[in-house]
Formats: C-alpha cells, structure tokens, sequence
C-alpha cells in the first residue's frame, strides 16, 4: 500500500539507509520514523541539506534527524547565526545527549563551514542550490562545492530533494510503476 502521493523513484545503484528509508516511505508515509522531523524536513531546505551532510558513519534515520535536534537547542536553524556563533558554543551544542550526530567536533564544524559558505554565495538559504530550476548536475556541482559533499551524497541529493519535496527530478531519475 503506498500512503504518501510522491511518486516512488527507482533507487537504481543506490543503497543504503536512505533507500530503506524511501522504501518506509511508501510504506507507513514516514521517512525518518518521526512524523515531526519529516514536517521539518519538508518545511526547512537548509535542514534537508544539513541531514544530507550529516548522513555519514550513522543511521540515516539519525542523520536526518540532525537538524530538528539542532534547531530544538538552538532554537533556530538560521545559517547565518550559525556562521557567527564561536565553534566551541556549536560543538558543545552538538553534543549534548542525544548527540546531534555521533562525530560532535566534526560534524559541529563542517555545519559552520557550509554555513559560512551559504551564506557568502546563497544568502544563508540551501534552497537557491536548486530552486531555479538548474539541472541536476549542475545542482550536483553546486553542493560539491560545499564541504563535507563528496560523491556518495551527490548520489543520494536528487533522491533526498525529491521525497523531502523540495526538488522533483523524477523524469531525471525515472519513477517505479506500481
């Protein structure tokens, strides 16, 4: 039975935790597990961008989580804040139980680097790396040029756009039938 109204894309050589997580999808209409962090994800594309970059040595599920955890105790998701806050406040924050990703220090850090990067060339805002409508590798090029996006998350990057709604590339990728 499949809930939700996105269609299913052909995962195609990709695996791994986000393709059960498509898989989960069209099967209880939850990507994550957790129906808030979903809505977030939806809502927020520096998040959705943020959980692709913390999508590394963890769950997916926790990765994408990430970002509610880091909005909850910062109280904003704002990149251009995060830019500006000492390193330290930020890896202190990225640690603090439950972990917003299981490499604190690191992940703390990469955050405030795509953060200072967004904001210099996207005015704080992930969304200008896809919302004009570019085509995909050109979308891909964009976000390699962030730090911490090697080739695995471009894989992942058109998928993740597409079932977190911020980006269709189904005629890029080709939907599943049934």
């Amino acid at each position: 039975m499949n809930l939700s109204p996105i269609p299913p894309l052909d995962p195609g050589d990709l695996e791994g935790g986000f393709v059960r997580m498509m898989h989960r999808f069209h099967l209880a209409g939850t990507l994550t597990g957790d129906p808030e962090a979903d809505a977030y994800l939806r809502q927020d594309a520096n998040a959705v961008l943020l959980g692709l970059l913390y999508d590394q040595r963890v769950r997916a599920e926790f990765a994408f989580t990430g970002p509610i955890r880091l909005r909850n105790r910062l109280g904003h998701l704002d990149l251009s804040r995060i830019a500006a806050m000492p390193l330290e406040t930020l890896q202190r924050l990225f640690a603090e139980k439950p972990a917003v990703h299981r490499f604190t220090n690191r992940m703390a850090a990469l955050t405030q680097a795509v953060a200072h990067s967004l904001c210099r060339h996207y005015n704080g805002q992930a969304a200008q790396l896809w919302a004009d409508g570019a085509p995909l590798p050109e979308v891909q090029a964009r976000v390699a040029r962030l730090p911490g996006f090697g080739a695995d998350k471009l894989r992942k990057l058109p998928y993740v756009l597409h079932y977190f709604g911020h980006r269709d590339f189904s005629q890029t990728l080709g939907v599943l039938n049934g």
